[in-house]
């Protein structure tokens, strides 16, 4: 079956989308395709239908395909808990969590689950898309190597090489690249794509016949600047250090502080906009503001940790000043735990062993424990149903629980509220994708919501997505280097 893989010049150079377009694009030719990503490093992540959790990227790019999530797409997730360790989760499951040496040195341990995963969505498609992570041309990690040129020699998949216009010197970085690889690897590459572009193409002529004299690389195209890219969840926490405020002049402020391990944080696109909704995510050395209507705690990796930075970031006391003006303050996951009076994780699920008080706010506590839920769930909210899914370590017991969230189909009473509903949290993501249940959150807030699913949004970003692909890129050229037959 045939295959091809995008690798990039470096993170965020923009192969997640790439990959997502190429997807539906072949889809809308009526092949069965596949996303895979050997090795990911994200917090951002989703859950499979067999309770498992791949990184969001590729769960976008199977929605790109039409096709259910696997946990075989992405076989082995990294998700940062600290600077130097992560926790490891393997088809799906969490393995434990490695310090970074110790990762680079049992890494290459894992190219036959790799394998093994890639052969199972070949077994099941015309056409498997693969994407790289990071850049091929960082030397120092090539030994043991599973997520780029290591995978990609070791499963015989070509490689396209794309390099990001808009950071500059895209020239030397595809150039450069292909001097800093060895023989063996270089001999992967069969071309480049050009990324986010903007302006006239005319100008950037002469360097893309530049790149292809001085690499030998067929050149694959030339891709704009893609607006639509926006409208999909972004997998890299790195994306919100730039990201202001979504609807600015808008009358209802909803605030989310960005904790060190902020996760899944997508949870908050489908309010970007909304009618009468300002969105803000507040960075560290900000305090949070005072005219606030609503503060979201979000999910964190290391609940512990994050409550440490919120403490530091002086947040506390502004959230506590918030509740005493009147606001109204809701946890997702993570920050569900932190409301409460204390989290204990005498394991060290999350770091070292300890445990720590909460911001009081609710009447509940939390303990981490070794076993991770993992699942799609839906059930009701304000009266309105609801879609998302649960991914945490930890149990959350307490007085306040007596008053739940939301009700969950099958497994009931979810979360807890305080005695005037002002305070609340609850341990599912995705709270907001459903419109009905969006709508009825914030009419709490006296916000007349759009009803609409966010997956429609998704989904129409997609096709605009695929549409600019199939303009910018020589299509039939990169279907013949994975091997599609005409």
């Amino acid at each position: 079956m045939a295959a091809v893989m995008i690798q990039g010049c470096g993170s965020d150079v923009g192969k997640s989308v790439l990959v997502a377009g190429l997807c539906r694009l072949f889809a809308n030719r009526g092949l069965k395709v596949r996303p895979f990503k050997p090795q990911n490093m994200s917090n951002n992540a989703a859950v499979t239908a067999d309770g498992g959790e791949i990184g969001r990227a590729q769960a976008l790019q199977a929605i790109a395909c039409r096709t259910p999530l696997t946990v075989h797409m992405n076989p082995v997730l990294l998700k940062p808990q600290s600077d130097t360790g992560a926790q490891v989760v393997v088809l799906g499951r969490m393995e434990g969590s490695w310090q970074a040496r110790a990762y680079q040195e049992r890494k290459a341990d894992l190219l036959r689950t790799v394998l093994d995963s890639f052969a199972i969505l070949k077994g099941e498609s015309d056409l498997v898309i693969v994407e790289g992570a990071g850049s091929p041309a960082e030397t120092n990690l090539r030994m043991g190597d599973i997520a780029n040129m290591g995978f990609a020699r070791a499963a015989d998949v070509p490689v396209i090489l794309a390099g990001d216009i808009n950071r500059g010197h895209v020239i030397a970085a595809l150039v450069g690249a292909r001097e800093v690889l060895d023989a063996g690897d270089r001999a992967m590459i069969h071309g480049f794509i050009i990324n986010k572009f903007r302006g006239d193409p005319a100008l950037f002529t002469e360097g893309r016949a530049d790149i292809e004299r001085r690499t030998g690389w067929k050149d694959f195209g030339l891709v704009p600047w893609l607006p639509a890219a926006a409208r999909l969840p972004a997998e890299d926490a790195v994306v919100l250090e730039t990201t202001g405020a979504a609807g600015a002049h808008r009358p209802v402020r909803i605030v989310v502080p960005m904790l060190s391990r902020i996760a899944n944080f997508d949870d908050f696109d489908p309010l970007k906009n909304q009618p009468g909704v300002r969105l803000e995510f507040i960075p560290p050395g900000r305090a949070v503001p005072g005219d606030a209507d609503l503060v979201i705690l979000p999910g964190t990796k290391a609940t512990l940790h994050d409550l440490a930075f919120l403490r530091a970031q002086g947040w506390d006391i502004d959230i506590a000043a918030h509740v005493r003006r009147g606001g109204r303050v809701l946890g997702i996951c993570g920050g569900l735990q932190m409301l409460g009076r204390v989290v204990r994780d005498p394991r060290g699920i999350e770091g070292p062993p300890g445990e720590a008080p909460g911001l009081g706010l609710l009447d509940v506590e939390t303990e981490l424990t070794g076993e991770k839920v993992l699942r799609p769930v839906t059930g009701e909210v304000r009266g309105a149903p609801l879609t998302g899914y649960e991914m945490h370590v930890g149990v959350t017991t307490g007085a306040d629980t007596a008053r739940p969230y939301l009700t969950l189909d099958g497994s009931g009473p979810d979360g807890a509220q305080s005695a005037d509903g002002r305070i609340a949290g609850t341990y599912v993501h995705g709270l907001f994708a459903a419109g009905a249940a969006r709508a009825a959150i914030l009419a709490t807030l006296g916000v007349h919501a759009t009803t609409e699913d966010h997956s429609v949004v998704v989904d129409k970003a997609l096709e605009d997505i695929a549409a600019a692909l199939e303009k910018a890129l020589t299509v039939e050229a990169i279907g013949a280097l994975a091997g599609l037959k005409k």
